[in-house]
């Protein structure tokens, strides 16, 4: 059963939870440089990500539009319409009135605003926030009518891949709430639980909930599932993406 809306609750998340970023991530952009978004960086760094396809193709959830703030991250998925994106389930609690901006950057939208016109949780998740059922998607279609085309068309769409090996290599982007720019690290990744993946990266805080975990391009994760995606900004969490979130996907994109 699929649900379209999610009540709202008091749980406390990493999509709401702020954090100062240390000056020292401010020197590692400038050590790191700018276009190498996916190569280059040490494994376990956190950094600025330049512009870029892959970085355009993860975007900002904002609460009603730009002036409500970003508070949380979702990325476009591949779909036969070309309107779909992936986010954490806990950043869908109003999505009649949330908006994404893929590429946003520097107080700028270049492919414009996207409302949420449906949203796919699972039952595990509206019915008792199951940290493993922390994954959702959504379709969305341009705040402003005349736009034409799908967002897909514009920025490309991550495939969507499951039965990800236990140690694979993640890189996630996603868009603190203290920044206006999205931030990218990559690391080798581990098992919490069976359900539950884990990655060492410093500075993943709040507004990075949904961030999109990538493994040779495809999306095998979004920042969620145990403790709203970690209760400390250092080790960051992602339900595994098993049958029940591939069910979603599935109904999403057709």
């Amino acid at each position: 059963m699929i649900h379209s809306t999610l009540p709202r609750t008091a749980r406390r998340t990493r999509a709401w939870r702020a954090s100062r970023i240390p000056l020292a991530l401010c020197a590692m952009v400038a050590l790191l440089g700018v276009g190498r978004p996916d190569a280059g960086a040490p494994l376990g760094v956190t950094a600025q990500a330049p512009p870029g396809a892959t970085p355009d193709r993860v975007g900002a959830l904002f609460a009603g539009g730009p002036e409500g703030g970003h508070f949380c991250t979702a990325a476009v998925v591949h779909s036969d319409e070309g309107d779909v994106i992936a986010t954490a389930a806990h950043c869908l609690e109003n999505p009649s009135t949330t908006v994404f901006a893929p590429g946003y950057r520097d107080g700028k939208a270049p492919y414009g605003f996207w409302k949420l016109t449906g949203a796919y949780l699972a039952p595990g998740w509206t019915d008792g926030q199951d940290p493993d059922d922390d994954m959702a998607f959504a379709t969305v279609a341009p705040v402003d009518g005349g736009r034409a085309g799908a967002v897909e068309d514009l920025v490309g769409g991550f495939a969507v891949a499951a039965e990800q090996p236990d140690d694979a290599t993640v890189t996630v982007i996603g868009y603190p709430r203290t920044l206006e720019t999205p931030v990218r690290c990559a690391n080798t990744t581990d098992l919490l639980s069976p359900t539950q993946r884990r990655i060492g990266c410093p500075d993943l805080t709040g507004g990075t909930s949904g961030s999109p975990w990538l493994v040779n391009g495809a999306l095998a994760g979004v920042l969620g599932g145990y403790e709203g995606g970690g209760s400390v900004p250092e080790i960051s969490y992602s339900a595994v993406l098993g049958a029940g979130a591939l069910e979603l996907y599935r109904q999403a994109r057709s």
